[in-house]
């Protein structure tokens, strides 16, 4: 099994806690993934890259489980690259944080977790 965990530190408590145990009880690889933008400096992805090595050495490498980190800088929107993504590797589940917004705030802003789950090929766990 393949798990793909959309990684944002607003949800990183409980999103990883989960990733954690669906791994160990499907011996699953997983992939630790992060958007960003394509006008991001080279200072601001070393330390996405350390912030992303770190939370996978805490998360997934202390439990054993085999896993990777990927920071994915492709000039597409955040949901498309992550779907994108998932469908390349065949990821067989996605997990997402998600926050509680209103209608109006999903109309004028839009929802990265609302197009992930929407257009994803696979499951998508989604964790507040």
């Amino acid at each position: 099994m393949k798990l793909l965990v959309a990684y944002d530190s607003a949800f990183a408590g409980s999103m990883m806690d989960q990733a954690v145990k669906i791994a160990k009880a499907f011996d699953a690889y997983v992939y630790l993934v992060r958007t960003c933008s394509s006008e991001a400096g080279e200072q601001d992805i070393a330390k996405l890259d350390h912030l992303l090595n770190e939370v996978r050495r805490e998360s997934f490498k202390k439990e054993g489980i085999k896993s990777e980190s990927r920071i994915l800088i492709r000039g597409m929107e955040p949901g498309e690259d992550i779907v994108r993504f998932a469908e390349e590797r065949e990821i067989d589940q996605i997990i997402i944080g998600v926050q509680k917004r209103s209608k109006v705030g999903k109309l004028m802003f839009g929802s990265v977790a609302q197009y992930i789950i929407l257009e994803a090929h696979c499951p998508v766990l989604s964790v507040k």
